[in-house]
């Protein structure tokens, strides 16, 4: 299994920015996958940060909007099986009732971001602010892990 996380991650890193994009797609959706590595190892070689953080801001939205998505289609034993488990979600649906949509800035967190997603989907929070908030979140994270690479924040 180990060797076929590292030929994974040579595949991300052997894509630049398009293997960027999709490491943070597939983290931010159910999949559960570190983009992170990813992204320190392109910023290793040089990449341009802000492409780097354009790309994996763009593709761990969209993973985190996939998310909201199958919230949407509502059916709670799907979401289980999928792999957020009715703990997650109901912790992720108490900690967002009577705050919005803007709670989806918070879908970068570990462990509870995808059931973020999912509860905001499932609870029919607006798609704009939605995504929008997403994407602030998602892209404070990746400036952090910047910041963390180049040594600024003790990470």
């Amino acid at each position: 299994m180990e060797g076929w996380l590292e030929s994974l991650t040579q595949f991300f890193v052997d894509w630049g920015y398009s293997g960027m994009f999709l490491a943070a797609l597939a983290a931010g959706s159910i999949i559960p996958i570190g983009s992170e590595v990813v992204f320190v190892l392109l910023a290793g070689l040089g990449l341009d940060p802000l492409w780097l953080i354009v790309a994996a801001t763009a593709g761990n939205t969209l993973g985190g909007m996939t998310c909201y998505w199958v919230g949407m289609l509502g059916k709670r034993e799907w979401l289980v099986r999928l792999g957020v488990t009715e703990q997650k979600l109901q912790r992720a649906t108490q900690f967002l009732k009577g705050r919005g949509a803007w709670m989806a800035f918070f879908a970068f967190a570990p462990y509870i971001g995808e059931a973020i997603a999912v509860a905001l989907g499932f609870m029919r929070s607006n798609m704009l602010t939605t995504a929008v908030a997403m994407s602030l979140g998602k892209a404070v994270r990746y400036v952090v892990l910047w910041l963390g690479y180049l040594g600024v924040l003790a990470l």
